[in-house]
């Protein structure tokens, strides 16, 4: 007997077939080049599960489009190939183009819903929110929480170099703790919270790549119980809502526990919670508790993997370039007082460690193809159709490594965003493509840059990065392999960091732990 699951998607298939293909018909405008493929079906066997937004570009080129349709079992995809394509219609036209798509394996089945960056356009209180407390008009909020975590993570690098990678989950932990939930993630207590964060965190990523689970092309599946045969996504998506929930509830709870007693530092959750209570507004507590939970937890969410995965690329980028460690440091030790770490005020003065932050956020850019876009109307660009319902692509790393724009695109080189010793105005900044489009840009980026910028501005002025070193004395060229998902990071790699003196050593650990209020 033939599988019933097997059955039902067979029927739905050929349903939503049929619909497409008369409506593909009646319309006056045809479809973005595509490839061909199945019928029903369409091209849901040809996409990759990892590493897609290559073949993407790929197919791109074959065709000799910048605007690639995709039939993924009757859901329309269209991947956006250059920066031109994706600001035409996800910044010019952001009206019609700023909603999400529905997500069945993140939201309704692994516990994605809280997630403002996955929502359906119209969240206006949670994106004000987060605006009035991480915008650029108000650093005093998260500055001295990143020049501290970065601080900190001098210390643990000293301490143990080996743990490079697991020393920058912790920083990037620690800024995000801090400023949304008031959390000291040194204290037993706050580092369990790290780890229960951290799992949360994972699984939203896996959860929610695009193309990689078919009930997303398929909702009616999620109705499918887990014990049916091919039905293993809802033992995943039941885990990883677990790991959500604890993720959402368990910092909040904590701070709402500090807040009670009267002893919660300054942060996003105490500081948000305080303003409704203040307020009243039309929120009641319930209501208004899930609404700063949902938010701190999209802040943690967004920006802990991001930052690891970009400074974890730096530094392996800065292992082949010791040219460009050495005019780094030579601006440092120029710029910085003696018996002081760099701070973000010297950013103006530091030009070349922001080329090298800007750098690193485009060469082995974090988000690929970011979050998907989704159009709720018909539209038409170029004189192709562009289908109710699509799902937008934005192919950000065919953005950040077109060679029209970036000479030598898979070259690290800081220098690119140089002329002489000033930024270049006249060279493209990554930013356009690597925090998003239009409505939907991430509105956590005012606190990502900085962070990046001083962790960089830190561990270059304080230690010496060099390559490992085998048994014959040989460096070892480190070639990491990459993981593939919404976020896209490099494995563990040998590094040798040590600090450049005995004095450094002592600046480091005179620096540990210092007030907030005196940074």
């Amino acid at each position: 007997m033939a599988n019933p699951l097997f059955q039902l998607v067979i029927t739905f298939l050929v349903s939503v077939g049929a619909f497409f293909y008369f409506k593909r018909r009646a319309s006056r405008f045809p479809l973005p080049p595509g490839l061909a493929g199945l019928p029903i079906l369409g091209n849901v066997f040809q996409i990759p599960d990892s590493f897609e937004w290559i073949t993407y570009h790929k197919w791109s080129k074959q065709l000799e489009t910048d605007i690639l349709y995709l039939n993924v079992a009757g859901q329309a995809m269209i991947v956006l190939d250059t920066a031109q394509v994706a600001s035409d219609l996800l910044d010019k036209r952001s009206s019609i183009y700023s909603s999400r798509p529905r997500f069945p394996m993140l939201n309704e089945l692994s516990g994605g819903t809280f997630n403002t960056g996955t929502m359906k356009y119209g969240m206006r209180q949670h994106r004000q929110l987060f605006h009035q407390y991480f915008g650029p008009n108000s650093p005093s909020n998260y500055k001295p929480h990143v020049t501290r975590a970065a601080r900190n993570l001098l210390n643990k690098v000293l301490d143990d170099p080996q743990k490079l990678k697991e020393h920058l989950r912790y920083m990037a932990g620690d800024v995000i703790m801090s400023i949304c939930y008031g959390l000291d993630v040194s204290s037993e207590r706050g580092s369990s919270y790290l780890k229960v964060v951290e799992k949360g965190v994972q699984s939203i990523i896996e959860a929610g790549v695009p193309g990689r689970f078919l009930v997303d092309a398929l909702p009616i599946l999620k109705y499918i119980p887990e014990w049916v045969p091919g039905a293993a996504f809802q033992r995943k998506a039941r885990e990883w809502k677990h790991c959500t929930q604890d993720m959402l509830t368990l910092p909040f709870q904590a701070t709402k526990q500090q807040v009670a007693a009267g002893t919660c530092p300054p942060c996003f959750t105490c500081d948000s919670l305080q303003k409704f209570d203040a307020n009243s507004g039309p929120m009641n507590v319930n209501s208004s508790d899930n609404f700063v939970k949902n938010t701190a937890g999209t802040m943690y969410m967004a920006g802990s993997d991001t930052t690891v995965a970009a400074l974890a690329s730096c530094i392996l980028g800065l292992l082949g370039r010791p040219d460009v460690l050495k005019r780094a440091r030579a601006d440092l030790d120029r710029v910085i007082e003696p018996g002081h770490l760099p701070d973000l005020d010297d950013m103006p003065s530091l030009p070349f460690i922001t080329a090298i932050a800007k750098e690193a956020l485009r060469w082995r850019d974090v988000t690929p193809i970011g979050l998907p876009h989704y159009v709720e109307v018909e539209d038409e660009y170029r004189g192709y159709r562009i289908p109710a319902g699509s799902v937008l692509i934005a192919n950000c790393w065919a953005m950040l490594h077109d060679e029209s724009v970036y000479p030598s695109p898979f070259l690290f080189k800081p220098e690119r965003f140089m002329n002489g010793d000033a930024l270049n105005p006249d060279v493209k900044d990554p930013d356009h493509a690597c925090f998003g489009f239009g409505r939907r840009i991430c509105a956590g980026r005012f606190v990502a840059f900085p962070s990046i910028w001083i962790t960089i501005a830190s561990l270059i002025y304080v230690f010496e990065i060099e390559r490992e070193v085998d048994e014959n004395g040989c460096e070892i060229d480190p070639q990491p392999e990459y993981t593939s998902g919404i976020v896209v990071s490099p494995k563990p790699f040998p590094c040798n960091i040590k600090p450049r003196s005995p004095d450094f050593v002592q600046l480091i650990r005179e620096n540990l732990h210092k007030n907030l209020e005196d940074l």
